[in-house]
């Protein structure tokens, strides 16, 4: 038996154990189970019924790298709870094996194993406390090994008493257990193995022992063995040697690992720390909570009354309009051959995020079309179109999922410090005495309404008080911006808060700046976060009337771009030629720098944007898989939003708390056609129903509440007529599989009541029945039961006592429910009733989850794919990190711009150290990373996979400064 210390058990131990006891059932006893299969079928039925809804509960926590602590809590919870309800279940008994023995023989042994292991390691911790043993032993041992030690050895010992009884195999007698549910002649041969035999052959009778082996293990009065106590003894004797010989010794500090073990903690060590997806169907994230007060705050506070932006505007009052240096940068304006980015909505998964600051970073890619590739270089210039953390700004998401991925792509100069605030900016590197003259790629940034939740705080903290991003430089002093580049090219960043729309003093600032700096022929790519003219054609409601009234009126036809975030996917829409003129000639949006993919399928084909007609040329993902992708809200919903199982159980659980416990069930499977049966079924679930809204005043209070609730989640893009009925008809999903679950537990225990299986022997009955049977199999003519009672307090029988109630929780919820049928719930104590809604929520819990999740996941589906409407709830749920691009610009020596849109379909999910990147870190230690020509820190594991291999041009476009539309798809 390994110690706790360094060893630790996995899941491989208890498999091991499962795949034993399978090993050690007999044909025999197959072949009599299969012949008794007829009588048990009602009971097998049950049985498939009740392991198939802990196996679908369980399902999210197989093979999932999910939050460890809950993933082991469930998966024990749902083991603890299958094994109560399936020991009252008669099914094994044909298989011979005595389910409550050996749950009484595993608490027993449990128990036993704990207190035994707490009082050696409290008296080994006082043995280094007073410097007998070496300090190795200060190192406490972790109580979850403690626990998975006894465990395994309380499992250990179940499964040799199954297989081999508690007696010893003398010649003058047969051996077995005295087995009441093996009638003569069905006892299988096969359970005497020869591993049974040998052991009782070597450990032999009680007079070749000493007198206190003998007193121990055979009782001083009896020759008769009991091998479990040798076994339990023998493995804990292991567990405590094992222990004493690593830490009194010192063998942990004098022994080194492994070398298989270095190459595992060096490859933890190797691994990036990024985040996973953001779980927005969280039931238990605090950040989601802040999330939504932070948003109250932001609307009913902020909005109105106080804006950031008005005071950038009032600190800069000294400075009029144009000629505000801190608005307006033209140090790119005499650029040659000139490349810009755009990408936006990037702080969301690490891998991600990660992957997209990637292919930011590289000198050059390749992009794959579908007949060649096309080599491109890394942008001078960075645009991200806000949402640079989620789900709200703090220091900690800034750090973790924005800044983290993007320095683990491009470096910051090895001066630069986290802690450092820019106060005169821009900072440059030794050498450098202006803008102009720096090389390396610089970086700006608008916010998005994600980090305006906090009133801009902290991105004016980390963006317009700090100087790098990664190896990106940030000469940035205010939310907004305008930048003049070569070819009388301009960019416009405006910030339009939590408006969607920008304020009077920034739009006095470009206003001004048209009518100053930009020339007639000069050509703009105005930049916002949210993408207007798809939002409102989708919504039916114009907003940034603000913007709209500067491009129509003021850039008069020399807006050539728009460019935003927002929607996680890629959409070009353009114009469609007609009477009205282009007031813009191209719409993008791009939010895919990160964040959950978007749908693309929801937004039409034309849509109306500035008085004008646009047509759909090109989406990312396409339409058909857009579609395709929906699915996944049927399949996968559950398995993506497991913390959803918090809200989802007990919204079903008030549904139908006050109709517990249903008694008068038995009419229901006396019918023996399919036809009776479902009738009876349908009757059922109405009667119920209907006392819910006469009777029961909270399951129909919760209702009520679920009904406005599911009312008002549908968009108001339809009707009020139409939201009412998408409401009740998702409410009557819910109540229908509620109700059906409700009547399917009632009608198990009631079955297994009225078979004597439940409800007969009390709350205790399985410890009562452990006592009739403990002197039988566990004589003890020394009566040292009675002196460990004696010396424990009574706390030895009681915790046994109490833990076996607390196991069996269908046998108490099943005499409660007796008690109320007879007596009502007035039979009941406060108390009393307390524990029997916990029991009935324990197993209701599991049969809830998976009819919640999938019953509101095919609500999503139908939503989203037949009414177009959802679009964000629908795609949030997938948490798809996938389909993940950028936009890449050229202003070519024509003073056309090319535009190149870059994607990649998978994004990997296990990296490791790019070894060219190492080579050069040591190599060049304080060359600036932009200068490498390998700057990010990770590729992905299999290389095959890396982004930068997978990457290809999913749109390619031209804007032509003498055309109003020239294209060249690829």
């Amino acid at each position: 038996m390994a110690a706790a210390y360094p060893h630790n058990h996995s899941r491989h131990a208890v498999i091991t154990v499962v795949v034993g006891c399978l090993c050690f059932v007999s044909s025999d006893s197959i072949y009599t189970l299969i012949q008794k299969l007829d009588n048990n079928m009602k009971w097998w039925l049950m049985t498939t019924c009740l392991v198939g809804f802990f196996y679908i509960f369980a399902s999210p926590f197989w093979r999932k790298t999910i939050t460890p602590n809950y993933s082991n809590f469930s998966i024990w919870y749902i083991i603890c709870l299958l094994v109560a309800a399936l020991y009252h279940l008669p099914n094994f008994q044909p298989m011979g094996v005595d389910m409550r023995m050996n749950l009484s023989l595993f608490f027993t042994t449990f128990i036993s194993s704990i207190f035994i292991l707490t009082v050696f390691h409290l008296i080994f911790l006082g043995l280094w406390y007073v410097s007998l043993v070496s300090p190795a032993a200060g190192r406490r041992p972790k109580i979850l090994t403690v626990l998975q030690n006894c465990t395994v050895i309380s499992i250990a010992c179940c499964v040799f008493y199954s297989m081999c009884g508690n007696y010893a195999l003398n010649e003058s007698s047969t051996f077995g257990r005295k087995d009441s549910l093996w009638k003569t002649g069905e006892r299988s041969e096969l359970l005497v193995k020869d591993e049974c035999k040998s052991w009782f052959a070597q450990v032999g009778p009680a007079r070749d022992h000493s007198l206190l082996f003998k007193w121990t293990v055979f009782g001083e009065s009896s020759d008769e063995l009991s091998p479990i106590y040798t076994l339990w003894a023998t493995f804990i004797g292991l567990y405590i040697a094992n222990f004493v010989v690593e830490r009194s010794t010192g063998w942990a500090l004098t022994h080194p690992l492994s070398a298989e073990e270095i190459e595992r903690l060096k490859d933890e060590q190797r691994k990036p720390k990024f985040l996973d997806m953001v779980p927005w169907y969280s039931g238990t994230s605090a950040d989601l909570f802040k999330t939504a007060f932070d948003l109250l705050v932001s609307v009913t506070v902020f909005m109105g009354r106080f804006d950031m932006r008005m005071m950038q505007a009032t600190m800069n009052g000294t400075r009029e309009g144009a000629k505000q240096e801190d608005f307006l940068y033209d140090h790119f304006r005499e650029k040659d051959d000139f490349w810009f980015d755009f990408t936006a909505d990037t702080g969301d998964g690490g891998n991600s995020s990660y992957s997209v600051a990637r292919l930011l970073a590289q000198p050059s890619l390749d992009g794959r079309t579908k007949d060649s590739s096309i080599k491109l270089p890394r942008g001078n210039l960075l645009l991200i179109g806000g949402d640079l953390a989620y789900p709200y700004p703090s220091p900690d998401t800034y750090e973790k999922r924005f800044f983290y991925p993007f320095e683990e792509a491009l470096r910051p100069p090895s001066w630069y410090k986290e802690e450092h605030i820019a106060v005169n900016k821009p900072e440059l590197p030794v050498g450098i005495s202006d803008l102009k003259q720096y090389d390396g790629p610089q970086c700006f940034v608008i916010p998005g309404n994600h980090d305006w939740f906090d009133g801009l705080q902290t991105f004016m903290r980390y963006i317009c008080h700090k100087s790098w991003l990664g190896g990106w430089l940030m000469p940035q002093k205010k939310s907004y911006f305008a930048l003049q580049l070569p070819k009388g090219w301009w960019v416009f960043g405006l910030d339009l808060a939590l408006h969607s729309d920008i304020d009077i003093y920034q739009f006095k600032f470009f206003s001004e700046l048209i009518s100053d700096k930009v020339l007639k022929n000069d050509s703009v790519i105005v930049m916002t976060h949210a993408p207007n003219w798809i939002l409102d054609y989708y919504w039916n409601e114009p907003t940034g009337k603000n913007v709209s009234h500067l491009i129509r009126d003021h850039l008069v036809g020399r807006c050539k771009l728009r460019i935003a975030g927002d929607l996680h996917h890629y959409m070009r829409h353009s114009y469609v030629q007609s009477e009205n003129p282009a007031v813009v000639q191209h719409l993008l949006v791009n939010g895919c720098g990160g964040a959950f993919l978007h749908p693309t399928h929801v937004f039409g084909n034309l849509i109306e944007a500035h008085d004008a007609t646009y047509e759909t040329k090109a989406a990312y993902p396409s339409i058909l898989d857009s579609r395709g992708i929906a699915w996944g809200n049927i399949l996968k919903f559950r398995k993506k939003n497991w913390q959803f199982d918090f809200i989802g159980g007990s919204i079903y659980f008030i549904l139908t708390f006050s109709m517990f416990p249903l008694c008068k069930l038995d009419h229901i499977l006396q019918d023996d056609t399919i036809s009776g049966l479902i009738k009876n079924l349908v009757s059922a679930i109405w009667d119920a129903f209907m006392y819910m809204f006469g009777e029961s005043y909270v399951s129909f209070v919760g209702a009520l509440i679920l009904s406005v609730a599911a009312i008002l989640f549908v968009p108001p893009k339809v009707s009020k007529k139409k939201r009412v009925i998408i409401g009740v008809l998702h409410v009557s999903a819910h109540l229908l599989s509620a109700l059906g679950l409700m009547l399917l537990m009632e009608l198990c225990v009631q079955s297994c009541i009225s078979n004597n299986l439940l409800a007969t022997s009390g709350y205790h009955s399985l410890y009562n029945w452990y006592r009739t049977v403990e002197s039988e199999h566990f004589p003890d003519p020394t009566g040292l039961w009675a002196r460990i009672e004696q010396w424990t307090f009574g706390l030895y029988p009681a915790c046994i006592k109490y833990l076996m109630s607390a196991f069996d929780v269908p046998e108490v919820m099943a005499v409660m429910r007796t008690k109320i049928c007879k007596n009502g719930m007035v039979s009941l104590s406060r108390g009393g009733a307390v524990i029997y809604y916990a029991s009935v929520f324990l197993y209701f819990w599991v049969l809830s989850t998976p009819a919640v999740s999938l019953v509101f996941g095919s609500y999503l589906y139908f939503c989203i794919n037949w009414l177009h409407l959802h679009f964000d709830e629908a795609f949030s749920s997938l948490r798809i990190a996938n389909y993940k691009s950028f936009t890449r610009f050229h202003i070519k020596e024509d003073g056309d711009l090319e535009v190149f849109t870059l994607a990649v379909d998978k994004v990997p999910k296990k990296w490791k150290v790019d070894s060219h990147w190492q080579n050069e870190s040591g190599e060049q230690e304080h060359q600036l990373s932009h200068q490498r020509q390998y700057p990010s820190k990770w590729i992905a594991n299999p290389l095959d996979r890396d982004p930068v291999k997978m990457v290809q041009i999913v749109d390619h476009f031209v804007i032509r400064k003498d055309e109003a539309v020239a294209e060249n798809h690829h």
